[in-house]
């Protein structure tokens, strides 16, 4: 196995799990409310008198982060994403991810930031099959 050294980010990465672990901290702190974007999404769906507004917020400034960034960064850090895959199979993937989630109680940012965070057995479990779930499928699309 190679590096990829041309797209090899350890230090954005790293920047970005520190921002994401900071957001997730003071979100439970000031909330008391477990920063899973599942949740987040499905309390909307299902609201309860003076519970959307937060979330109609959260989800616009998920919104608003990315278009705001693309404003204002330097030309040469914005690279289209390549995606090997056709409409079908990303709304098929999209499906299985929603499906997952709700067999699962939470998301990847729910189980695997703040219920890791939280020493949740359940959120160990629930991460190593999401984890494991991807590398199986990686394996198979992609050397079988």
């Amino acid at each position: 196995m190679t590096i990829d050294w041309t797209h090899f980010t350890p230090w954005a990465s790293l920047a970005g799990g520190l921002v994401l672990g900071v957001a997730a901290a003071v979100f439970v702190l000031f909330n008391g409310r477990v920063l899973g974007i599942s949740g987040i999404v499905g309390g909307l769906l299902t609201p309860r008198p003076g519970d959307t507004g937060w979330r109609v917020a959260f989800l616009l400034g998920m919104l608003a982060a990315p278009a705001t960034f693309a404003l204002l960064a330097p030309a040469d850090w914005l690279r289209a994403p390549r995606i090997d895959a056709g409409y079908g199979a990303i709304v098929v993937a999209g499906l299985l991810v929603g499906f997952g989630t709700r067999l699962g109680s939470g998301c990847t940012s729910g189980h695997g930031v703040c219920g890791l965070s939280r020493l949740s057995p359940r959120s160990l479990v629930a991460t190593l099959a999401f984890m494991g779930a991807g590398f199986l499928t990686v394996f198979l699309l992609r050397h079988l």
